[in-house]
This record gives structure tokens, C-alpha cells and sequence, in this order.
């Protein structure tokens, strides 16, 4: 090899290794735990690289990244895992390793809010409210946001306050079916 020749190859060897670096470390075990099919570990992985290294990432740095971060939350996410959906589903509304799509934002939205979660109950109510990833729908709107605000938390009194706004686009019928609803889910899913 000539010396020109090595010089190429240990500078892009150089640059390669500086970009590595740069992205996400992620602990071996942690990773072990991972590819064996953890779905905790997977979340973490992910998140290990959304979040990178500190230091300054590149567009195509941070793009990789996040496609990698989307790789490891749709493995969780498949398996049913809570955190990974919602992460999944923050990826896909804000278009981060993935295309901007907010059906697949939406679905997975609704996968974590048919587990119980408040934030995703609250942001489906709000994307039925808008027409977003999903048709346009009062009631549907209602029925979420209703889910939401009936948890103490942070945000119950914003979720309530939507609720309500929402609640003036619906009759009172449609009021009486999805309080029905809301009476079961509850029902069948105790906190």
C-alpha cells in the first residue's frame, strides 16, 4: 500500500472513529439485554440514542440516530410496551427517524392509551379534536380527553378545560353513550 494510500485510510479510519464516537454509547450489557428481546432495555437503548453522546451530532449524525433510536422503541413497541409506543408514537408526529406520519403517530397514541396511559388518552382526544391521523371526530374526542382528565395529575385540569371546549360539539345523547363508555372502560380498567 502507498504511503498516500495510508494516509487516506487512516484519516477516513480517523473520521469514522470521531463520528462514532460522537453518537450514541450504549452500555454493552444494556445492549445484550436488548438483542435478547428485553423490551426495558430496548426503550433505553433507543433512548440512548435520541439522546446521543452530548456532544454536537451532525443532521446525519442525529438523523441515524434517531432511525436507530425508532429501530429499538418499535421492537419494545411491538411487544406491547408501553414506553416504546409512546416514544414510537412522538417520532412519527414529529417526523424524527422516520417520515412525518401522523396515522402511525395516532395508532400507537391509541395502543398506549388503551393501556391506561393519561398522556396518550389526552393527545388522542386532541388528534380526534383536529383531524389528525384520524378523521375528525367530537365524540371520539370527548371519550379520550374525558379519560384523561378523570386521573389526578399535572395536567388534569388542562385535559378537563379540553374536554369541556370539545363537549360543546356534542349532543346530549352523544354526552349520555359516551359517559356510558367512559363507565365501562373504567370498569374494566381500574387504576
Amino acid at each position: 500500500m502507498s504511503r498516500r494510500v495510508k494516509q487516506l485510510f487512516l484519516m477516513v479510519t480517523l473520521t469514522l472513529a470521531s463520528a462514532y464516537a460522537q453518537t450514541a454509547a450504549v452500555d454493552p450489557t444494556l445492549l445484550t439485554k436488548a438483542n435478547a428481546g428485553d423490551a426495558t432495555a430496548q426503550v433505553q437503548v433507543g433512548e440512548s440514542y435520541a439522546a446521543g453522546s452530548g456532544q454536537t451530532r451532525t443532521a446525519k449524525q442525529l438523523a441515524e440516530d434517531y432511525r436507530q433510536a425508532a429501530e429499538w422503541y418499535r421492537k419494545a413497541a411491538v411487544q406491547g410496551d408501553l414506553a416504546g409506543e409512546m416514544h414510537l408514537a412522538a417520532l412519527y408526529r414529529d417526523g424524527k427517524g422516520v417520515a412525518h406520519d401522523m396515522e402511525q403517530a395516532a395508532g400507537w397514541y391509541r395502543k398506549a392509551a388503551e393501556q391506561g396511559d393519561v398522556t396518550a388518552q389526552a393527545t388522542l382526544g386532541v388528534l380526534y379534536s383536529m383531524g389528525q391521523g384520524v378523521e375528525h371526530n367530537d365524540v371520539e374526542a370527548y371519550y379520550w380527553l374525558d379519560l384523561a382528565a378523570s386521573v389526578k395529575g399535572p395536567n388534569q385540569e388542562k385535559y378537563a378545560a379540553n374536554r369541556q371546549m370539545i363537549g360543546a360539539h356534542i349532543t346530549t345523547e352523544e354526552l349520555d353513550a359516551v359517559q356510558e363508555r367512559v363507565a365501562q372502560w373504567k370498569a374494566s380498567h381500574p387504576r
